[in-house]
């Protein structure tokens, strides 16, 4: 039996933007989604790190049998947090994702320093140009779209350490994006070293929009071992 297959999306976004990949997938795959609590519109409402983890683990125990978890980007973060021995996770796969280990913050791991294109609030955090960081080789309607629907995210998600590392028990993969304008390369790889299998896609940072088939075809072998 194919395992099922858990998408948590990155900062800013929703479960909204996995629908090309669904598509690509098919019917035969069983997906599931979660929306984070860091990511809205109401900034002293959001929730943080540990809340979008507490997500994950409530979405994890809704899925019977095996389950394969993607992390994108930020969400890497939130399924190392959420993922422990017991959890249900088969595998995880880090898509152009921050997979960190226990003490890491997603902002230490880019020196401390918001990156130009984070625009800092007192809570939270919004995007400047979207469309040149996230969604360089996607649909310019399908970007249109998008960019419409990004919202806030938590000040509090990117600076709260991890407690814990889910992929120093569970199988991972990484996926490095080669043409992503969000997370260098050289971070990605530096990253991949702690996964067990390292795949590439010729993509920017959302390949799930760009690349939707090509990102199923490479999912697919990891959904069918760890069935």
């Amino acid at each position: 039996m194919t395992a099922s297959l858990l998408l948590v999306h990155g900062a800013w976004h929703g479960s909204w933007c996995w629908g090309p990949l669904r598509d690509a997938l098919g019917d035969d795959v069983r997906v599931h989604t979660v929306d984070l609590p860091s990511v809205g519109d109401d900034p002293a409402a959001l929730g943080d790190l540990y809340a979008d983890a507490a997500a994950v683990r409530g979405a994890l125990e809704e899925v019977d049998g095996p389950v394969v978890v993607v992390g994108h980007s930020y969400g890497g973060a939130v399924v190392t947090e959420a993922v422990t021995a017991d959890s249900g996770a088969a595998h995880l796969v880090y898509l152009c994702a921050f997979q960190l280990d226990v003490g890491d913050s997603l902002l230490g791991t880019v020196g401390g320093q918001a990156p130009p294109w984070w625009d800092v609030q007192e809570q939270a955090i919004g995007v400047v140009g979207p469309e040149r960081v996230f969604y360089n080789g996607v649909p310019d309607e399908l970007t249109r779209d998008s960019v419409a629907r990004i919202a806030l995210q938590s000040r509090a998600s990117v600076e709260q350490p991890l407690t814990n590392a889910g992929w120093r028990h569970t199988p991972s993969t990484y996926v490095v994006c080669e043409e992503d304008q969000a997370i260098p390369v050289f971070a990605q790889e530096a990253m991949s070293s702690r996964a067990g299998e390292v795949l590439r896609l010729p993509s920017g940072h959302s390949p799930f929009l760009s690349h939707p088939a090509e990102l199923a075809a490479l999912l697919r072998p990891v959904l069918d071992r760890a069935g």
